[in-house]
């Protein structure tokens, strides 16, 4: 199993932001050189920000990619990515190899966490390929963190629940997207020390990762994995 955290130095991976289309299939290409998987093997997503999971099949790849906001699989040598300017990636496998070998990415932003996405990919993962939770590893990679996430009251007073997850200071809004992942996850039965949050700010850290939030117009930045 390989993963992978792109930045800004592995350039934007994404078609939708008004790059040149040569420019970022040469950003594909470098990456997959880098990985070393085979770039049309790669499965991406057009992300709507659902709570949507997709089970890879022989009809996606780098050019079909599927309408979703995750991905499972249980095939070798197939990369999901999830692209990211501030929502944040996650990936999910599995650490019992001999006797279940699955992986799933998902893109959760501020829909994605309210509408639980995580449970849904590991209710797949489960029903699809026997995964069990305390087997089940997953990765928060970088995001917008609640220290700039600033929201209206309005998703205050429509995401109750979620209470635990805002911060006011200067009587702004801030939200933590994390924080409800990890509770999620949690409640889906992952172990804590199967939960690796990397907790780095993207928009705090422009130099490195792209952040839609804190630049406006910008590019994507992306999870990898793969079952090899």
């Amino acid at each position: 199993m390989k993963h992978y955290f792109t930045n800004k130095e592995d350039g934007n991976l994404a078609f939708h932001v008004g790059d040149a289309l040569k420019s970022v299939y040469a950003n594909h290409t470098q990456l997959a050189y880098k990985l070393g998987f085979e770039r049309d093997a790669l499965v991406h997503m057009k992300q709507i920000h659902s709570n949507t999971v997709h089970i890879v099949g022989d009809e996606d790849n780098f050019y079909n990619p599927p309408t979703c906001d995750a991905l499972v699989t249980n095939k070798s040598n197939i990369p999901l990515m999830v692209m990211v300017a501030d929502c944040t990636p996650v990936l999910f496998w599995t650490s019992t190899p001999l006797t279940c070998k699955a992986i799933g990415v998902a893109h959760v932003g501020r829909a994605g966490a309210f509408g639980n996405i995580v449970k849904n990919v590991i209710e797949m993962l489960e029903a699809e390929y026997g995964a069990l939770s305390q087997n089940i590893v997953v990765t928060l990679g970088p995001s917008i963190g609640a220290c700039c996430y600033e929201v209206g009251r309005e998703i205050v007073e429509s995401a109750k629940e979620f209470h635990y997850a805002f911060e006011v200071r200067d009587a702004k809004y801030y939200l933590d997207i994390n924080k409800i992942i990890v509770s999620q996850l949690r409640a889906c039965k992952i172990a804590e020390e199967n939960i690796i949050n990397e907790s780095v700010c993207t928009a705090c850290h422009t130099k490195t990762y792209f952040s839609y939030r804190k630049e406006g117009s910008t590019g994507r930045f992306a999870g990898v994995l793969l079952l090899t």
